[in-house]
């Protein structure tokens, strides 16, 4: 039998940012015969408001919170077996800071086409709406929570950026944002630069671009919002 096909579906980043999802994203869902997500209440909740005809027990449904042995197993016999699979993440790209990376590396492995369709991306908008460099950047996830490690860490990237004109992408759970941002402050330079993305395709979005001298006298409310930040030259 033909190998499926893994289609890597868009998410929201913003619960109310449906907008910035592609037209065809229910065309895509209707050519899956099961589902691998990082949450499958989630996931389905979505299905359920994009098709409001979709008969969510019809489908098979795997959660890949972290991605184990048995689930890549399950993934490949279904490809094997002709299923068409897709994949969601919790917010933003499938595959991109997401667990959803190593069922796409398996796909790859037992030759499967894999199709991906492109969302709303906290690290590309951010990086376009910063006046930032976008022919160098990195992005590095979490932060250290150890607070000399985290020091550290700030300190490296900066020194780095100021050496190689490299933007430095980085992320934080909600309820800690407010303890990176004054680490940040606390050990960059006052001419370097901190763009602080906020709740991006939301109602409220903000992506702005300062000196880390404007944001120690100008410091937003960051907690328990979505934000991405940004080191740069």
């Amino acid at each position: 039998m033909k190998i499926g096909k893994v289609y890597l579906l868009p998410m929201v980043l913003h619960e109310e940012g449906w907008e910035a999802l592609p037209a065809d994203t229910v065309k895509w869902i209707q050519q899956c015969d099961a589902f691998f997500v990082e949450e499958e209440k989630t996931a389905r909740r979505f299905f359920k408001k994009l098709w409001k005809e979709m008969v969510i027990d019809n489908y098979i449904w795997y959660p890949i919170h972290k991605v184990e042995a048995e689930q890549i197993k399950a993934f490949t016999q279904l490809l094997k077996q002709g299923k068409n699979i897709g994949i969601l993440s919790e917010a933003g790209c499938t595959g991109i800071a997401d667990p959803g990376q190593l069922l796409v590396a398996a796909a790859q492995e037992i030759g499967a086409t894999v199709k991906p369709y492109v969302g709303p991306s906290s690290i590309l908008l951010a990086l376009m709406a910063s006046g930032m460099n976008g022919n160098l950047f990195q992005f590095h996830g979490y932060l250290p929570i150890d607070a000399l490690e985290r020091k550290n860490k700030i300190q490296a990237l900066e020194a780095d950026s100021l050496k190689r004109a490299c933007t430095q992408l980085f992320i934080e759970t909600p309820y800690r944002n407010n303890q990176l941002l004054e680490a940040i402050l606390q050990n960059c330079h006052p001419n370097t630069r901190l763009c602080i993305g906020v709740d991006i395709t939301g109602p409220n979005e903000q992506i702005k671009t300062e000196t880390i001298a404007y944001w120690k006298s100008n410091k937003p409310e960051l907690h328990k919002k979505l934000v991405i930040f940004l080191l740069g030259k």
